[in-house]
């Protein structure tokens, strides 16, 4: 039972324990997410510096035993005697929360828009750190600090320098006593300095790996304009749009009022898409206002136009913002001298007024570039509702397959040719996939009807890669094999985002085995089924679910004893064998035709079958062949016709 409650209880943390016992309170996680974070903390001082004009490069290194140091050419920060606060700005800066130069920001005292606005990050990873290391060149002194643990050692040491230079190196470990993870990778450096770099133009970010031996550097003259450019990737339809503005308004009637300025660079591609947000230069994970504002402005500016050109179809409904962005990419970048952050960090903004100033800008200026450029504007319009249809057609698909899947019980009934077998564990059962009712028939004969089911198909099964899903999923052949398999299918494409309906752990079968005759026919078929696995459920391949029955081409009776080639090879060998010419060679029957005893020894006994296992490699091989063969290309199937055709030809008996 616990002691008792009472007034002795009651405790609060103080100095270094405050952040120290629960890091995440400020930095959102005590695991490697809050050490990041910290990090984030230490380089947002650095470009709040450079963007307010002092100082243009700054250098993050990452060092062997996990400690990293930030430096910048800024004015250094001021560490001396402070008579307001009576304490020197050091002991502010890095040993009190909520303290710091950018309280003001609304009235451009120090910083007009800043990354750093809480007065927590600095003191807050000092005191997170194993140690700190802090070197300021300042009005042509160095001053030079050392924390231990959240605890000051030594005092602020001061000495004249001659160098003309100023800035701040700053210098920790993060402490596992703090942190449940101190690990972080070269990525996440790579990231946050890149996108510092897209939304702070003119400002050079270096990064130095002494782990991997490695050095970046990161630098957008243009900003997001130029980074716009490189994910569009010269694959755009229509222009970069450049929308610019400011303004000043306040969230409440109550509330100051506050300076926001906003950049938003967008373009259409239908390669590729992204949308991204930045205030103040944070990245928002999150979007908050930011995200609000254009997605009402794009929606509303498009939807008119649509309309103003009478491209929707008669009770059609509007398109939503998923259309558009399934052909955007867009970028935000917008500063405020007032900032409501959902919290320290820093991944969303909630501000009122940030939202509304930024939908009216974008709506007003996109409109405005909508009218100047009709021909552009077509394009986009056309791709929207192409958009818009796609993803309607593929919901619809969506509830039909998944209504067509939703059968979870007596299969045999459902799938009227499926011979079930009697084992129920998933992990020890088979499917041979056969070709006809005659190899069906055969192969239950023969088959093991413990482990080993069977389903026919019947006929030439639809070509999956020249087919719309809708058609695919009429498929009654095609669904029965999807139904039996009972995993379900996986679709990958922008406008089918969400139609992933495949579950290995459903799978009913561990082995997957397509067994078809060993002729042109059989292996059009093979081909097919092969396809199908191929294009709905890619997965069954990668986890080695697929496989390949062989079966012979020729049966070698010798002394009343059979024996099975598989190729022209195994027929050669196996007659070399022989003492005596008294043998009788057979070309192999199709599978319906064979004895019981011969099917399962030849295709379906474990110990004596010969199956292939079906790899990445081979469908994607098969895939191409397939498609040459029998897709759309009819200029690269002519060339290979005309290749390889003469190799085939020659070898036909055309007696």
């Amino acid at each position: 039972m616990a002691s008792n409650y009472n007034n002795e209880s009651i405790t609060s943390l103080k100095g270094a324990d405050r952040v120290r016992k629960r890091p995440g309170v400020i930095f959102g996680s005590d695991g490697i997410e809050g050490c990041q974070q910290s990090i984030f903390e230490i380089l947002s001082n650095s470009i709040d510096e450079a963007r307010e004009g002092y100082g243009s490069t700054i250098t993050v290194t990452r060092h062997e035993d996990g400690a990293i140091t930030v430096a910048d050419n800024g004015r250094g920060i001021p560490v001396g005697y402070n008579k307001k606060e009576g304490k020197h700005n050091w002991e502010l800066l890095f040993c009190e929360l909520y303290a710091g130069g950018k309280y003001n920001t609304n009235e451009a005292e120090n910083y007009e828009y800043s990354l750093g606005l809480n007065g927590l990050g600095l003191c807050a990873t000092q005191y997170s750190a194993e140690y700190m290391a802090v070197t300021i060149h300042r009005e042509g002194y160095e001053h030079s600090l050392f924390f231990e643990k959240g605890v000051n050692v030594g005092g602020l040491k001061k000495k004249k320098t001659s160098l003309k230079a100023t800035g701040t190196t700053i210098k920790w470990r993060p402490d596992l006593e703090v942190f449940t993870d101190i690990d972080v990778d070269e990525h996440y450096f790579l990231e946050v300095l890149k996108k510092q770099a897209i939304v702070n133009s003119g400002i050079e970010f270096i990064y130095l790996d002494q782990v991997r031996d490695l050095k970046e550097r990161f630098f957008y003259e243009k900003g997001i304009s130029d980074y716009v450019g490189e994910l569009s990737d010269g694959r755009e339809f229509t222009p970069l749009i450049h929308i610019t503005g400011s303004g000043r308004g306040r969230d409440r009637e109550d509330k100051a009022p506050y300076k926001v300025k906003a950049e938003v660079v967008l373009t259409f591609n239908n390669e590729n898409t992204a949308l991204m947000y930045f205030h103040n230069s944070s990245f928002l994970e999150h979007g908050g206002a930011p995200d609000k504002a254009v997605k009402t402005a794009l929606t509303s500016v498009i939807d008119k136009h649509i309309k103003d050109k009478g491209k929707y179809l008669k009770n059609e409904k509007k398109i939503t913002f998923q259309d558009i962005e399934d052909s955007l990419i867009l970028i935000a970048s917008s500063f405020s001298t007032v900032t409501s952050y959902e919290n320290q960090t820093k991944k969303s903004i909630t501000n009122k007024y940030i939202q509304s100033f930024m939908t009216d800008l974008i709506r007003e200026q996109l409109d405005i570039h909508f009218i100047e450029n009709q021909k552009e504007t077509e394009k986009v319009v056309e791709q929207i509702l192409v958009n818009k249809r796609s993803r309607e057609k593929a919901e619809i698909t969506r509830q039909t397959i998944k209504k067509k899947l939703s059968v979870k019980n007596d299969l045999v009934n459902k799938v009227k040719k499926l011979v079930d077998c009697r084992l129920k564990d998933p992990k020890e059962r088979e499917l041979f996939i056969v070709e006809g009712d005659s190899a069906l028939g055969a192969c239950k004969m023969a088959r093991d009807a413990g482990f080993q089911a069977l389903i026919p198909v019947r006929g030439k099964i639809l070509n999956s890669l020249k087919a719309d899903y809708d058609k695919i999923f009429q498929s009654e052949i095609i669904m029965d094999l999807v139904r039996v398999l009972g995993c379900g299918i996986e679709i990958k494409n922008k406008h089918t985002k969400d139609f992933n309906l495949f579950d290995i752990d459903n799978l009913q079968y561990d082995k997957v085995i397509i067994t078809t005759d060993a002729d042109v026919d059989g292996f059009q078929i093979r081909t097919l089924i092969l396809t199908m696995i191929y294009s709905l459920m890619p997965s069954l391949i990668d986890l080695g679910k697929v496989y390949i029955a062989e079966s012979p081409l020729y049966e070698i009776v010798h002394r009343e004893k059979s024996y099975f080639a598989y190729n022209e090879d195994d027929k050669r060998e196996i007659i070399a064998g022989f003492s005596d010419d008294k043998y009788k060679i057979h070309r192999s029957k199709g599978l319906g035709e064979n004895e019981p005893e011969m099917l399962w020894m030849t295709t379906m006994d474990p110990k004596t079958r010969k199956i292939v296992l079906v790899t990445r490699d081979t469908a994607e091989k098969t895939k191409v062949m397939f498609d040459t063969l029998l897709g759309d290309d009819l200029t690269s199937r002519k060339v290979f016709i005309e290749t390889y055709g003469p190799l085939y030809t020659e070898r036909l008996d055309l007696s």
